[in-house]
């Protein structure tokens, strides 16, 4: 049976958020008249351009839905994400979203913002524990598996290849890591990987690389679990002269995580090979209209939704809507099974930016 959100009808919902977004007036990041709610948005980091993306998305967005907003850049430090919680708490916002890097260290925060009857959303990470209204987030362990299917159908199940971890203090960076390793021990034992640990450094990943490439020259593929590693790959592969031709036998088939503008281009250019499109533009709108649904008193079941995701429950008390999050490639062609899209594909947001 195809479960349903507790909405009886998202079309009414959207009809409501768009009159919200009619009356609205001035700028969406300060607060403004009483009937639109004030929430807070804490950026977790602005060095990537996945998440500079999703901070030029989060003010339209909340002007859509007719939110007043505050936001805060935590840089990828549990402590300011904190002390940023506290101001968010004195500036009386009714709601919160966040993006905790240290998905252990935030629990503390949460237990407080439940206290005190403040709804949270998490974007991008799920909390090991501590209750939020929704986690929002594509399918992490997902993005593994594809990686995985896309490598080891290209290597034809034998060689060796590097995976350039994220940091496995966060629920992405071991769901990543252990769905490729998983899907590799299980479809394709002919192949091996060196894991290694970056802690979403792209100049740790570089270095890391340029050691593997220099015992193992037969190495034969990356998978980059963020595009933090694109640039630092790149140029590795470059001064070792392997950054070639996808049809050149020397070719290092190169799969990336985030979907931005410059890897779709490099996927046109057969600079590398594939990407897992993460979808920063439906994180900043999907975890608004959370807040917002929160607010308003709604509630959420799990199930299919009417935007092409699903909402699972990972825990009592705790719901997460895994967004879409496709493969893409040069070709749009299947691999293991798994589907892809093409690199122009318009569907793609890394195509609507510069």
């Amino acid at each position: 049976m195809r479960l349903r959100t507790a909405f009886s009808s998202t079309a009414s919902v959207v009809c409501a958020l768009t009159l919200l977004s009619a009356c609205s007036s001035g700028s969406g990041t300060s607060a403004s008249s009483s009937d639109k709610p004030l929430v807070g948005v804490d950026y977790p980091r602005s060095d990537t351009d996945f998440w500079n993306s999703y901070i030029k998305y989060t003010p339209d967005f909340a002007k859509e839905l007719g939110l007043s907003l505050k936001t805060t850049n935590s840089q990828n430090d549990v402590a300011k994400l904190t002390a940023n919680a506290q101001t968010f708490i004195s500036q009386g916002v009714k709601g919160i979203a966040m993006a905790p890097q240290d998905t252990a260290a935030i629990a503390p925060t949460l237990a407080q913002l439940e206290a005190k009857k403040i709804p949270v959303v998490t974007v991008d990470t799920r909390p090991d524990t501590g209750k939020v209204f929704m986690v929002v987030r594509a399918d992490n362990r997902a993005y593994g598996e594809k990686a995985c299917q896309f490598l080891g159908t290209k290597l034809g199940g034998k060689g060796k290849v590097v995976m350039l971890e994220g940091g496995l203090d966060s629920i992405n960076g071991r769901d990543r890591t252990e769905a490729f390793n998983d899907c590799m021990k299980k479809n394709y034992p002919g192949i091996k990987v060196f894991g290694e640990a970056t802690n979403w450094d792209g100049a740790v990943a570089a270095q890391k690389l340029q050691t593997d490439l220099t015992a193992n020259p037969d190495i034969k593929g990356v998978y980059m679990e963020s595009s933090f590693g694109l640039s630092g790959t790149l140029q590795v592969l470059k001064q070792k002269g392997l950054l070639v031709d996808p049809k050149d036998k020397k070719h290092v088939f190169i799969v990336s995580n985030d979907g931005i503008p410059e890897e779709l281009k490099d996927i046109a250019a057969g600079k590398i090979d594939a990407t897992v499109s993460q979808p920063a533009d439906l994180y900043a709108k999907y975890a608004l209209y959370y807040l917002k649904a929160a607010i308003d008193g709604k509630t959420f079941k799990p199930g299919k939704t009417d935007h092409d995701s699903t909402i699972i429950q990972v825990r009592d008390g705790l719901l997460e809507d895994q967004l879409s999050a496709p493969l893409v490639t040069a070709d749009g062609g299947t691999y293991g099974g798994v589907p892809s899209v093409k690199s122009d594909d318009t569907s793609l947001w890394g195509n609507h930016l510069g």
